[in-house]
């Protein structure tokens, strides 16, 4: 669980990261540069959930680099749905295409990330914050004071 406590006193208790495989974590269904070892570091403290259409192909290999089986989803609703039956209020989601937009929307934290696949516009209004690569996003949860600073009113 990683923790977020904002100036008011209110506090956030995150559970579940929830991630988009191909265009956020992955370019053509290869992980990206850093992405593996930060991803073992998190799931010290939160659950990972890869979701995933499978577009690249690859998934057996990015299951085996991160030791998560991934989730079979690529339409926006069922990424929505999922976040909603694991508790969004616990859930952390990362995305960047379209079909992503409305999870990251329904997820206590959406991270929309810029990477070299691009961003859905429609994605980026969704999020809470928007990063330009994943390593910056991911790096968000092991300093929880960035999303304060990030997010305060």
């Amino acid at each position: 669980m990683i923790g977020v406590t904002w100036p008011d006193g209110s506090h956030w208790e995150l559970r579940h990261l929830c991630l988009d495989l191909n265009g956020t974590l992955a370019l053509d269904g290869v992980l990206l540069p850093g992405v593996a070892d930060t991803l073992r570091a998190l799931g010290e403290d939160l659950e990972i959930h890869l979701l995933t259409a499978g577009t690249h192909g690859g998934i057996g290999e990015v299951e085996r680099q991160l030791g998560v089986k991934a989730v079979p989803i690529g339409r926006g609703p069922e990424k929505e749905a999922y976040v909603a039956q694991l508790g969004a209020e616990h859930c952390v989601a990362v995305g960047n295409g379209r079909n992503d937009a409305a999870m990251l929307q329904r997820a206590r934290l959406g991270i929309a990330v810029l990477g070299p696949e691009g961003m859905s516009a429609v994605t980026a209004q969704a999020a809470d914050i928007v990063v330009g690569d994943i390593l910056r996003g991911l790096e968000l949860l092991r300093h929880p004071l960035r999303i304060v600073a990030t997010l305060r009113p």
